[in-house]
């Protein structure tokens, strides 16, 4: 098994600052005003100067680890192998005093599995293929005890509105209503100012403590660099209408101006304040502890679906360790990633009031008109399975460490003639549910 090696200097100098800023400005990073990202997708910028610059790269070297060795994948990404006692997540204030947790949590037992084959259910639904991660392709994995990491880039910084914001969500205002659109006690705090959704999700009454789902998995296209459509799952605590909310999130997303291109990638989120000032994507904060050597959370996940053909799905399962309190991600059927510690968070310490499974996007409204950004395949529900994507065998873990079929769940898109979303439930796909659409259309103008 080969293994590119890829040294790395540490340490900012005024001659290489000089040579980044050659570097960008001849690789046409920076081009009369315009930042070109790859793919036909530009957004305006300032000019970078040696100052901004410094800053820039004095924050990457806060995140980008110094690695054993480093993988270079055939998208583009790089791939750093990080010792697990050097990565990010360490950095966080309120775990100084952390230990990795060394013995793997207790995974939640499935009811649901059990039930069906007590009642002789046999799969008659169509499958998808189980998607992976493209920088596997050439065979190449980080060692034991090192965590794979996408190392992040100036370019990545310069997209983002400033340095600041990179990495984190846009903060939002709520948008509460009575009667039709998000109400008071449905979904994410992140509403109204350009996202839209098409979900599902349980009553704010139920405590859980965890969820998991299997979810298919697009190239949805996007029409500006500042916009993104993904597909997750959100893990909820606290008040949606206040400053409070908790909110562990992962799936898969397409955003330009995050990784510089329309690859769906693995991602995770965080937040303990309402996307304030708490959490970010993936790892470009600290807060997250990987334990996984084989999955790089940012990267790029291969094969995808096409429209008539073969269907691609990955299976995430959040849920809070019974024992310690913190919160595991699994990625497919078996694969522990790693998790959030429960010091990271104030309401998620007693478990989840909600867990929402769906789509989300971004309409900017760049052009005075919805946005063409496509939610999942970019087809309506109707259209079902091959065509539509899909959320399927939805499941919530109880008080007892058990996964069970999610039961009840209600559904909301807010313009259904840009997105919607229509739920079912079979012995096969448990409750599942197809959602997306194509956003800008005749009735969605």
């Amino acid at each position: 098994m080969g293994i590119t090696v890829i040294k790395r200097k540490r340490g900012v100098s005024t001659l290489h600052l000089l040579l980044l800023l050659l570097h960008f400005l001849s690789s046409s990073a920076i081009f009369s005003g315009k930042l070109v990202v790859g793919l036909n997708y530009t957004k305006h910028t300032r000019r970078v100067g040696s100052l901004r610059l410094s800053r820039i790269q004095r924050h990457l070297e806060k995140i980008n680890k110094p690695p054993v060795f480093t993988i270079e994948s055939p998208d583009g990404d790089v791939i750093d192998c990080v010792h697990k006692r050097k990565q990010p997540a360490l950095d966080h204030p309120l775990l100084k005093n952390h230990k990795i947790q060394r013995h793997p949590p207790e995974r939640p037992k499935s009811k649901t599995l059990k039930r069906e084959e007590e009642n002789g259910s046999n799969n008659t639904t169509r499958e998808g293929m189980v998607a992976w991660q493209t920088w596997h392709q050439k065979g190449e994995r980080c060692p034991k005890g090192t965590v794979p990491i996408r190392r992040s880039t100036v370019d990545d910084v310069l997209r983002a509105k400033s340095l600041y914001d990179f990495g984190k969500k846009q903060v939002k205002t709520p948008l509460i209503k009575n009667g039709g659109g998000r109400q008071i006690n449905a979904p994410d705090v992140v509403s109204g100012n350009g996202h839209e959704h098409a979900i599902a999700y349980t009553g704010a009454s139920q405590e859980v403590y965890g969820a998991k789902a299997t979810i298919n998995v697009w190239d949805p296209s996007i029409e500006e660099v500042n916009e993104f459509s993904l597909s997750q799952i959100w893990v909820l605590s606290g008040s949606f209408d206040g400053s409070d909310l908790n909110s562990i999130e992962a799936g898969w997303q397409v955003s330009p101006e995050l990784y510089g291109d329309s690859r769906p990638r693995l991602f995770t989120y965080w937040t303990s304040d309402s996307y304030q000032a708490t959490g970010c994507y993936n790892l470009l904060c600290s807060g997250f502890i990987q334990t996984n050597s084989k999955i790089a959370i940012g990267a790029a996940i291969s094969p995808v679906s096409s429209l008539s053909g073969s269907q691609f799905d990955i299976t995430i399962l959040i849920w809070k360790d019974p024992k310690l309190g913190n919160w595991w991600m699994s990625f497919g059927e078996s694969t522990l990633v790693g998790y959030w510690p429960a010091e990271l968070f104030t309401h998620l310490d007693d478990g989840a009031t909600m867990v929402e499974w769906g789509g989300e996007v971004v309409n900017s409204r760049a052009n005075n008109r919805h946005t063409t950004t496509q939610m999942g395949s970019g087809q309506f529900a109707e259209q079902g399975f091959g065509k539509a994507s899909y959320f399927r065998n939805l499941e919530v873990v109880d008080s007892d460490n058990s996964l069970t079929s999610a039961k009840g769940i209600s559904t909301l898109a807010e313009n259904v003639n840009c997105y919607d979303i229509k739920s079912f439930s079979n012995g096969a796909w448990g409750t599942y549910f197809y959602y997306g659409g194509p956003g800008y259309n005749p009735k969605c103008p």
